[in-house]
């Protein structure tokens, strides 16, 4: 099956027509199970990359953590804010701009305009819906990019595993073996779980859902925090 043109048109229509179908009514039960063996400190900080508006980053405050996301669309993140009651500060940064109240950071933009300096110290970083949202081109150019804008933090990230051949994506299917191939040099991967979707990929296919804990390797460590 040809892959679909999959690019900051594509997800700036998504928004704008609120197809967002990748929106979960409630956080993740994959986030609420796994995230506790992150070990992350009381004031962590965590970074959600590709975020949305997703009801994730209210648990995540809401159990002290600092969040900070990059998100391509404002009108996302106009409403992530608006749901959580906030109003932010908003300031350029680059091309990005940066939208933060109290303890929430979310730059707007292209992902792989965010730099490290940008970000700052991050604890660790839940993927959920980042890389499954990229089509095969860009998946290895953004997991070098997240590698390094994080300087190899811990990671809890969620992927989705079916015949590719089946549907055009997104979300697009991400294995075993492509998770080792972009994170294996760097951490430590284990398969928190693996469960198959009841009805498949929207009724299209059969498929799974797998959750990974990515530790960095020794000489990979990401420095923590003071109080860690």
């Amino acid at each position: 099956m040809k892959e679909k043109i999959v690019d900051d048109a594509f997800w700036h229509e998504k928004w704008q027509r609120n197809e967002i179908g990748f929106h979960e009514p409630q956080p993740n039960a994959f986030l609420l199970r796994n995230f506790a063996q992150m070990h992350l400190p009381a004031s962590g900080r965590i970074f959600v990359p590709l975020c949305g508006k997703t009801l994730d980053i209210h648990w995540l405050l809401s159990q002290g953590h600092q969040v900070c996301g990059i998100e391509l669309s404002p009108i996302a993140v106009g409403q992530l804010f608006a749901a959580l009651g906030l109003s932010p500060r908003v300031t350029a940064t680059g091309t990005l701009q940066r939208f933060e109240a109290g303890k929430l950071c979310i730059f707007v933009g292209n992902v792989f305009d965010l730099t490290r300096h940008d970000l700052g110290h991050v604890d660790t970083v839940y993927d959920r819906a980042a890389l499954i949202a990229l089509p095969a081109a860009a998946r290895s150019r953004y997991a070098t990019h997240l590698v390094s804008i994080t300087n190899a933090a811990p990671q809890l990230l969620v992927c989705v595993e079916y015949d590719q051949s089946c549907r055009a994506g997104p979300p697009f299917s991400v294995d075993e073996a492509e998770v080792r191939q972009h994170y294996g040099r760097q951490f430590m991967l284990t398969r928190m779980e693996r469960h198959d979707i009841p009805g498949g990929l929207k009724g299209a296919c059969p498929a799974a859902e797998t959750v990974w804990k990515l530790v960095p390797l020794d000489g990979n460590a990401s420095p923590q925090s003071p109080g860690a």
